[in-house]
């Protein structure tokens, strides 16, 4: 087996890599080796010369392949098929990574009054709404994740849900008191015959493409620009908040499911003063002088 094929290995194993993501790390070292040669004998020099067989690909695509590289380079160093890691020639184009959008907690308040006026009767549809507005937020789910949650994911005595995320793999995230007060009210009402907690016609779920309409249309219907609302925003929010209101970023990492602290640390983007307060308060030589 090459080196190659012992690395996508690995990625499967103990990461539980997607066969898509797999697929991509393929065509990146794989393309490598077509521009250099064999990757598991190629030295600095060699991967230097990565920089002109990239020189028209976009700085997000090159930034990709070197990932990927320096990924495959860690794993022969670890696993003693090489004593040297040549990745530190690989390019490093310079690059911004985008904020996703964000909301401000009265614009979360506002879409919430709305949805919870809407639902104060018994219409299925906003309640469910509510359900999935409350999920998003409250939990910080990924679209793909919330609409294909099975009704076994929510437990009956325990707050928590069981998702299944990128790569198959599981996690436990809680379930705010407010949003398993509105699943109490959701499950009643939700039509039967299906295993998904959100089902559609045919015994589907309800899709992304969906999810996605009605809130736009929620956040239209609650006076916001429904171009700023989707359900990455609300799930970006629930990241942000929770490290405004003092999360710490490796359990923030483990509630999003994030296989890597460096995608969690697009949420820190909070403002600089409060990052000073943050430390004239919680420093130890600021406490030691308070106390003084």
């Amino acid at each position: 087996m090459s080196a190659i094929e012992d690395f996508l290995a690995m990625l499967a194993a103990e990461r539980g890599a997607a066969a898509n993501t797999l697929a991509a790390y393929r065509r990146d070292l794989e393309g490598a080796e077509e521009a250099i040669g064999s990757l598991d004998r190629a030295g600095r020099d060699d991967l230097a010369r990565l920089g002109q067989a990239w020189a028209m690909l976009a700085p997000s695509s090159v930034a990709r392949k070197s990932s990927a590289l320096r990924q495959f380079y860690g794993f022969l160093v670890d696993e003693g098929q090489r004593s040297d890691d040549p990745s530190a020639a690989l390019p490093q184009p310079a690059m911004r990574r985008p904020l996703p959008k964000i909301l401000s907690h009265g614009e979360i308040e506002t879409l919430f009054s709305t949805a919870e006026e809407e639902a104060r009767g018994d219409d299925p549809r906003a309640v469910r709404l509510l359900a999935l507005l409350e999920l998003l937020y409250g939990s910080g789910l990924r679209a793909t994740e919330l609409v294909s949650l099975p009704l076994s994911a929510v437990p009956r005595d325990a707050p928590f849900l069981t998702v299944t995320g990128k790569g198959g793999q599981a996690r436990m995230v809680p379930v705010s008191g407010r949003a398993g007060a509105v699943l109490s009210r959701w499950l009643p009402l939700r039509p039967e015959g299906s295993k998904h907690l959100f089902p559609s016609r045919g015994g589907k779920h309800l899709t992304r493409v969906r999810l996605f309409q009605l809130l736009k249309a929620l956040a239209t219907r609650a006076g916001l620009a429904a171009e700023k609302l989707s359900p990455h925003v609300l799930r970006h929010a629930f990241a942000t908040h929770l490290l405004e209101g003092g999360a710490d970023l490796r359990v923030l990492q483990t509630l999003l499911g994030h296989a890597d602290i460096a995608t969690t640390q697009i949420y820190t983007h909070v403002d600089s003063a409060r990052l000073v307060a943050l430390v004239n308060e919680r420093h130890p030589l600021a406490v030691r002088r308070r106390a003084d």
